[in-house]
């Protein structure tokens, strides 16, 4: 995806706003092109499929010997994606129904691995069908929310099919920007206007800014935050047609998008996020060792902020809110301690419609269910503070408590170190203080 951010900070804050997934909704590439075919938007025909002879029934119901068979996972970079099966590529030409069936054994139960699924790869379950339409020109198109102008943008460009980050990088002048004034939308001469610069003419040229104002209209009515067409493309028979679309949605419009957030997919995302966001939890998951606790967001990121600065690096993004539970305190160290990377961790609390006192008893509570093996380094401070050290100190369990948080941090990445060295070399060490 086209970004607008510039100079990107390499804070914790940066971190867990490039890992998260709760703000927008994303859907199947299939659901997409059915988005956009209710929207009057062209489309080529397709057929999604759940198993292998599903696929073959979808490539003989279609009539044509040129199709197209793509992998249906929520990752860019597919087409130059591998499965676990040894198949390489989630995009692939196919001329038979025969080959639409063999094609989907191997997509379909298998995880892809893309540059966008990191590590563990994403499991393909459905596999979508699709027409194939021989193009004269493919172009890029998006819109997109921008802090700079406070409301949607345009992104457009006559260099589409390819990976538009390059494109911006190396020739940014081929990329168009056009700010849209959300009380004005974006009209019809504005739309023609851009047609223009992107190199449309004759009847395409009509035809691409009916198609603009279209998305445009499509974005605003389902809460989009992203709309996303690489490649729109000219087909040699002049049509203009969408080959390719990424959607993302509004999290907090979700409760008027029923049908739009009925389409989300949870096998495509991470379960710990999804089990947080069960128990009303602010969940990222992130690369580091050390698991982290905090009530609030802006403490949840200084304390992660501090852990990189004392050498650490935050395993999660965790934000317990301001009214949690000894059950949500409970459920999140669940999450914290499902990550097998997880080598320490850090309680961070600063009390003030939090009681620590609840705090307190979610960690013990958690500690004695789970068996938790890892060291644990705890800060509370604010309403009913000695209450929960009380309930810390009489329960007998292993904690390592510090009021300050810059010695937390440095003890915790310390601790970590520790643990990961015995882990490496086979050994299970049990820390306890002095």
């Amino acid at each position: 995806m086209f970004r607008l951010f510039a100079n990107p900070s390499k804070s914790a804050l940066r971190l867990a706003a490039k890992g998260q997934q709760v703000r927008n909704l994303s859907i199947h590439e299939y659901m997409s092109a059915n988005l956009l075919s209710g929207a009057g938007i062209k489309v080529p025909q397709g057929i999604v499929a759940s198993t292998p002879e599903e696929a073959f029934q979808a490539a003989k119901k279609l009539g044509t010997s040129d199709l197209v068979i793509k992998s249906q996972v929520l990752a860019g970079g597919r087409g130059k994606g591998h499965f676990d099966s040894g198949l390489k590529g989630g995009v692939k030409t196919i001329y038979s129904p025969e080959e639409a069936r063999d094609l989907a054994k191997k997509m379909i139960g298998h995880k892809i691995f893309t540059k966008q699924t990191g590590a563990h790869g994403k499991e393909c379950n459905k596999v979508f069908i699709v027409e194939r339409k021989y193009v004269r020109r493919e172009y890029y198109f998006a819109i997109l929310m921008d802090r700079a102008t406070q409301g949607p943008v345009v992104v457009a460009s006559s260099q589409g099919g390819v990976d538009i980050e390059t494109v911006a990088a190396e020739n940014p002048d081929a990329i168009v920007k056009l700010p849209v004034d959300i009380k004005e939308g974006l009209s019809v001469e504005a739309a023609q206007g851009l047609a223009d610069k992107l190199g449309f003419v004759g009847n395409a040229r009509e035809e691409a800014a009916d198609t603009f104002v279209k998305l445009y209209k499509l974005f605003l009515a389902k809460d989009a935050t992203q709309i996303e067409i690489n490649p729109l493309v000219e087909t040699s028979d002049h049509q203009v047609m969408c080959m390719d679309a990424k959607f993302g949605f509004d999290d907090n419009a979700s409760f008027r998008q029923k049908e739009v957030f009925s389409l989300r997919d949870p096998t495509q995302e991470d379960p710990r996020e999804v089990q947080a966001e069960k128990w009303d939890l602010n969940y990222i998951g992130l690369d580091g060792r050390i698991g982290c606790l905090v009530n609030g967001a802006g403490l949840a990121m200084s304390t992660m902020d501090i852990i990189k600065l004392h050498g650490g690096e935050p395993a999660n993004f965790l934000d317990v809110g301001g009214s949690a539970t000894a059950k949500q305190i409970s459920e999140a160290f669940k999450i914290i301690s499902s990550d097998a990377g997880v080598s320490a961790a850090l309680v961070n609390i600063f009390g003030g419609i939090m009681r620590c006192d609840v705090v307190a008893q979610g960690i013990i509570n958690a500690v004695k269910e789970l068996d938790l093996k890892i060291p644990l380094v705890v800060r509370l401070q604010g309403t009913n503070v000695d209450a929960g050290k009380k309930l810390i100190n009489d329960s007998g369990i292993a904690i390592f408590p510090c009021d300050d948080l810059d010695k937390a941090a440095e003890l915790v990445v310390k601790l970590s170190d520790i643990t990961s060295l015995a882990q490496k070399v086979g050994v299970h060490a049990k820390l306890s203080l002095a």
